[in-house]
């Protein structure tokens, strides 16, 4: 196994670089502008190589005004909190806490700007089994909100398993909310959208959306619905059912954080397969019906449907629901979780 570390550009005339870890069948590509995952490289049937996530080559491309003014947060460490808080604020301790409004009257995925659009610290480090990178960031009290200061973690490692692994770590100094995730989005296969790949989620229920994709507070069964993928099925079957495609969280229970098995994503023709855990109690699938169309070297590239995002969290708009699991953080206490992308073929 190998890691590298290169110049990526500037950011504000903070230097930001590219860091990649490899072993004989996987590359990982990662900067620590947003912790951002630019490419992930794996094999398929043929042996052939190609990159599975959706992402670009160059910084000024994940700057560039095409890209922020449709952001689909390509790649990216989402926080504070992750999906969307209904009206842009809650109530804690008694106290009504507004935060940043960057989605019409809601919050998405942190605010103006999130983990996702900052330079993290980074390290890296070699073990016996794993490499990896530890990126770190305080975020200040008032942070687009947010009461207290919190000091995050986020580990990136690779093992010669295929294994991925992303830990996240919190600790705060005032009661604030916390709902990290990671927004990659995934094309295992050759193909522009992602109709033909498989997906099996161990779920039964969802939560119950409003217009502005808001949890309601009901659990939904996904029995004779579109959302059941208990048994793999064909994402595209859903795509020609839903006008806009796949965008809900599903309820993994598991509310003792063991570390489970989610589910499979795999494309037949590729023969590409990955296979996702977590210590969560939820994850949102996004089928990407909003990702834009962007000029990359004069074509072409993304689009709707061009990749799915596997966001593995706690629910959405938890803070204003009282019977959702916590995610309010307090003094003293670890906030801990982890989730794992394995690769390999059918």
């Amino acid at each position: 196994m190998k890691i590298e570390t290169s110049h990526f550009g500037k950011v504000n005339d903070t230097n930001v670089n590219l860091f990649t870890l490899s072993n004989k069948e996987v590359v990982v590509k990662f900067t620590n502008y947003g912790g951002i995952i630019t490419s992930i490289e794996t094999l398929d049937y043929n042996g052939c190589v190609k990159n599975i996530v959706l992402g670009f080559d160059t910084l000024e491309e994940y700057l560039s005004e095409e890209y922020l003014n449709s952001y689909p947060y390509f790649g990216a460490i989402i926080g504070r909190v992750g999906n969307r808080i209904a009206n842009s604020q809650f109530e804690l301790d008694g106290k009504v806490i507004k935060v940043s409004p960057n989605r019409g009257t809601f919050q998405l995925h942190g605010g103006f700007v999130g983990f996702d659009k900052v330079v993290w610290e980074a390290k890296t480090f070699e073990t016996n089994d794993r490499i990896g990178v530890e990126l770190s960031y305080l975020s200040v009290d008032g942070e687009e909100g947010y009461p207290g200061n919190l000091q995050v973690k986020v580990v990136y490692s690779l093992n010669v398993e295929n294994e991925f692994l992303i830990e996240y770590f919190a600790e705060t100094d005032k009661a604030t909310p916390v709902n990290l995730t990671q927004h990659s989005y995934f094309n295992l296969g050759e193909e522009q959208t992602i109709g033909n790949h498989d997906l099996i989620i161990n779920s039964s229920e969802y939560n119950e959306l409003n217009e502005d994709y808001i949890p309601t507070g009901k659990i939904v069964s996904v029995n004779q619905t579109p959302y059941d993928f208990r048994i793999k099925k064909k994402i595209g079957v859903g795509l020609e059912q839903l006008e806009m495609g796949y965008d809900k969280n599903y309820i993994l229970n598991n509310l003792e954080g063991n570390f489970i098995k989610v589910g499979e994503l795999s494309e037949e023709v590729s023969g590409r397969k990955m296979e996702f855990f977590t210590t969560e109690i939820g994850m949102q699938l996004y089928s990407g019906a909003y990702n834009p169309v962007i000029k990359v070297d004069g074509k072409d590239k993304f689009g709707p449907y061009s990749g799915v995002a596997l966001e593995t969290q706690h629910f959405p708009d938890s803070v204003n629901h009282k019977h959702f699991p916590n995610t309010i953080l307090r003094t003293g206490e670890k906030y801990v979780q982890k989730t794992m992308f394995k690769f390999s073929n059918i």
